[in-house]
């Protein structure tokens, strides 16, 4: 028997393993722990050994998902509404320019490379604000980061993903209609989006208070992380079946507590809950390199490469005017844009749908979007992926906020 033939939970323990120490050598070489879980993840996946195969992918969906819901929650604990009002105003203006300034810079940049092409352009500038809060958290959390900078990537992190989904409806819709004579439902498709967003926010509300209220009665260390796994995985379910956004569900659960609870009482709540996210890392991480498909990296080709630039370009210039125009501090509009690259999972599953969508047009040009997207922005987040936390972990320590333990080693 092979060791892609072992059962789905003893190759998950020894992926754990393997990323352990794989995070260890990682931090010894200076880099993010994460770095090695997914490294180990993309050498053990399908797309390089196969150990982890596809199928096996396939049955550890909800781990992944129970980890970003963990990654949700814990960017929720640190947006009390007191942290957001000393940010001021200039958070919310970097949140919409740097997802509009991806957006804008990818069509243009896009529409250039591809000859006039308006439909591809759009396809690319609505996938292009959608970022993957879990690697900047991830950092974050390794390196005791604390400040002013620190705050606001928690903010933006978690807030952009709703303004993400809104943009992707928009332009989706508008793509679709490029590409197919039937224009019927154009208006009630782009709404799809608000309702996701509110229905999303009114879950994680609901999930927030009834765990607030439950959690204020629990008092020994084993009680409150057992009531906080059971409540993630109950939202995360419920926002997956129903199509929702698992991140702003389960970041409402921690934005409900934290701005319901004396801060205290978070910080115990957030300790007794801090030694699973270890774990928590090395599962998401791993699973997120075995599905990583480093055979479409020689795909990358030229739109790639553009839509790489061009996205890194975008989010870093809108978050900087954004802040200049805000009156965030130095450090936040320098810096803020480096650590926010990330791109993963939400901007893989919106291309799948784009690409469905796409693909029941059935016109010649449609098909052809449909398999250029995938392919393309799959490549694509293999590079945001690595690079990313790297950058985020780079703009932290410039602005003099990686925690002095970690700095030391």
């Amino acid at each position: 028997m092979g060791i892609s033939e072992l059962p789905v939970l003893a190759l998950i323990g020894l992926g754990v393993t393997v990323s352990l120490y794989a995070g260890k050598l990682a931090r010894r070489a200076g880099l993010p722990s994460l770095i090695g879980y997914l490294v180990t993840g993309v050498l053990m996946g399908a797309s390089v050994s196969g150990v982890v195969s596809l199928h096996t992918l396939e049955s550890t969906r909800f781990i992944t998902n129970i980890a970003l819901g963990f990654v949700a929650f814990s960017i929720g604990t640190e947006l009390s509404a007191l942290s957001l009002r000393q940010l001021g105003s200039s958070i919310v203006l970097i949140i919409l320019f740097e997802s509009f300034m991806a957006f804008l810079v990818v069509f243009g940049a896009v529409f250039a490379v591809t000859g006039g092409d308006t439909a591809v352009a759009m396809v690319f500038a609505a996938l292009a604000p959608a970022s993957a809060p879990a690697g900047t958290v991830a950092v974050i959390q390794e390196y005791r980061a604390r400040g002013k900078l620190t705050k606001a990537l928690y903010a933006v992190v978690g807030f952009d993903d709703g303004l993400a989904i809104l943009i992707y409806g928009f332009a989706a819709a508008f793509a679709r209609s490029l590409v197919s004579t039937q224009v019927q439902g154009f208006w009630e498709s782009m709404l799809l989006p608000a309702r996701e967003i509110l229905l999303s926010v009114g879950l994680g509300a609901l999930m927030g208070i009834l765990y607030t209220v439950l959690s204020r009665r629990l008092r020994t260390s084993t009680e409150i992380p057992a009531l906080t796994f059971a409540f993630i995985a109950m939202t995360a379910g419920v926002a997956v079946h129903f199509h929702l956004s698992l991140i702003l569900a389960c970041m409402g659960i921690g934005f409900v507590l934290t701005n319901s609870t004396p801060r205290p009482a978070v910080n115990r709540i957030v300790m007794q809950n801090r030694n699973l996210m270890p774990l928590v890392f090395i599962l998401f991480f791993f699973l997120a390199g075995a599905h990583l498909d480093v055979a479409a990296l020689p795909a990358l080709g030229l739109l790639g490469v553009v839509y790489i630039i061009a996205r890194s370009s975008g989010k870093i210039t809108g978050a900087w005017l954004g802040g200049r125009i805000g009156g965030a501090e130095p450090r936040i509009r320098k810096y803020l844009g480096m650590g926010i690259l990330s791109q993963a999972g939400v901007a893989i599953g919106l291309s799948l749908i784009l690409a469905q969508d796409f693909a029941r047009i059935g016109t010649p040009q449609a098909d052809r979007i449909a398999s250029m997207v995938v392919t393309t922005i799959a490549a694509t987040c293999v590079i945001f992926e690595v690079v990313g936390p790297l950058l985020a972990k780079r703009a932290l320590r410039l602005a003099g906020e990686l925690g002095r333990e970690q700095e030391d080693d």
